[in-house]
């Protein structure tokens, strides 16, 4: 690499990982821990490329990206940021972030998006402006998984492909087309739900165009429409016009298997898959339940009510839950519990009482229609793939993909014999070396818990 790169992070540690993985790679580097530093060498001329952290002590990183811009269009800025929602992702979407890492980031990605920034220095720099709705967006996650998802949205809110939205009952996927609406170039212009009732006449589409005015039309569960609407829906789409909406879909399920079935039509299908999103089952990410919970409980004490938090035993029991409801259970539940509970403690015994009353929780291995786990990986390298458009994925995509299975695969062992790695190797049928060697390789975090009966 060549060039020069600010560094802008408070963390001493991350700026001298990083300015020494840069100066080894040949450039060369400025770092500081304030904001204010970091525009006054842009304003100065100095560097070719910015990495700077959001939360900064004298400010917000995503806030100055506006008037770097606006002082030197075309320096392309990587947002790095342990504030890992939704809205840091598409604030640094739309303030024209060349990139977006969550932290923990890994450093060789991170540095070959610093050196394809290098190399991008000419590229023109957009302004735009974010609506501050943190409380209106609970999509929440640090996960890998929510991590994929928000990367998704952000890519896709401002193209005008028809996005087709999938998962399970109480997962969020309204929330995700409104997400993508709001913060798209539409966001001004009408969202409009769309239900079987809406189209049951002939006049239903003239309707439903009339209201849209060119802004977004989501057909809500578009797998529950008869064949006489889903015509409907293919001529309205297919409509000529100088105020076009933008088509979203949400599903139940995967709606390949309605095509398969004959239930749906081949055409409305391949109308409304311009951009697969898939939004993940609750018990896929069980790591971000305790910020989930914690969100809901944050919401429940500004509407009045007294501040409580889980104990360590109960939060263990809610994590050990699979949630057939998915993010809608899981926030009726901590309504209950925060209602009923004594003190400010939740302790166990009070989440077992609101659990018990619960449907049968379905055991997370197995979950999905009979899929077997050859299907489920072939599904998601297929969805990987798909991604990409037209290209292919970057290089070395065996060693990559081995590597995102081993990780969860390990770390879930570990957790399964409740940190025991004599156990662990042994279940997955590996020298304790080995293992002791890829727990320090992959990073991973060993903690002993008490397996929950």
């Amino acid at each position: 690499m060549d060039g020069t790169v600010l560094v802008a992070d408070d963390d001493r540690t991350i700026r001298t990982v990083l300015t020494q993985a840069l100066t080894r790679a040949g450039c060369k580097v400025h770092a500081t821990s304030s904001l204010t530093t970091l525009m006054r060498w842009v304003g100065e001329g100095k560097g070719d490329a910015v990495i700077t952290d959001v939360m900064m002590p004298d400010g917000n990183g995503l806030e100055m990206l506006p008037k770097i811009s606006q002082d030197r269009p075309g320096l392309p800025v990587i947002v790095i940021s342990a504030q890992n929602t939704i809205m840091t992702a598409i604030q640094a979407e739309e303030a024209d972030a060349y990139d977006y890492l969550p932290k923990p980031f890994d450093l060789p990605d991170l540095m070959k998006r610093t050196a394809r920034a290098l190399d991008s220095r000419t590229r023109a720099a957009q302004q735009a402006e974010v609506e501050d709705k943190p409380d209106e967006l609970p999509l929440i996650g640090r996960t890998a998984a929510m991590q994929g998802l928000y990367r998704v949205v952000a890519r896709l809110m401002n193209t005008d492909l028809p996005v087709l939205i999938t998962g399970e009952s109480g997962t969020g996927k309204s929330l995700i087309a409104r997400a993508i609406h709001d913060f798209s170039d539409r966001r001004t212009l009408p969202f409009v739900t769309v239900t079987p009732a809406d189209l049951a006449d002939l006049e239903g589409p003239s309707k439903v165009m009339a209201r849209a005015k060119g802004g977004t039309v989501v057909l809500d569960e578009v797998g529950d429409l008869d064949t006489a609407a889903q015509a409907r829906v293919v001529r309205m789409m297919d409509a000529p016009g100088d105020h076009v909406p933008r088509f979203m879909a949400t599903s139940l399920g995967r709606l390949a298997d309605r095509l398969e079935a004959g239930e749906l039509r081949e055409d409305l299908y391949y109308r409304l898959s311009g951009a697969v999103v898939e939004v993940p089952a609750l018990r896929s990410r069980v790591d971000d339940i305790p910020l989930l919970i914690e969100h809901f409980m944050a919401r429940a004490e500004r509407d009045g009510q007294p501040a409580r938090h889980l104990s360590d035993d109960a939060m263990e029991l809610m994590r050990a839950y699979s949630w057939p409801g998915n993010v809608r259970q899981l926030e009726n539940m901590v309504q209950r519990i925060g209602l009923t509970a004594r003190g400010v403690e939740i302790t166990r015994g009070e989440v077992e009482a609101v659990i018990g009353n619960q449907p049968e929780a379905a055991p997370v291995v197995g979950t999905g229609g009979g899929e077997s786990l050859s299907d489920s990986v072939a599904r998601h390298l297929r969805r990987y793939f798909d991604l990409h458009g037209t290209q292919l994925p970057p290089p070395g995509l065996y060693a990559r993909i081995l590597k995102e299975l081993e990780l969860p695969l390990i770390e879930i062992a570990l957790d399964a014999t409740s940190g025991n790695q004599a156990k662990c190797a042994d279940l997955l049928g590996i020298n304790r070396n080995t293992l002791r060697k890829k727990i320090t390789d992959l990073d991973i975090r060993v903690t002993r818990r008490r397996k929950l009966m």
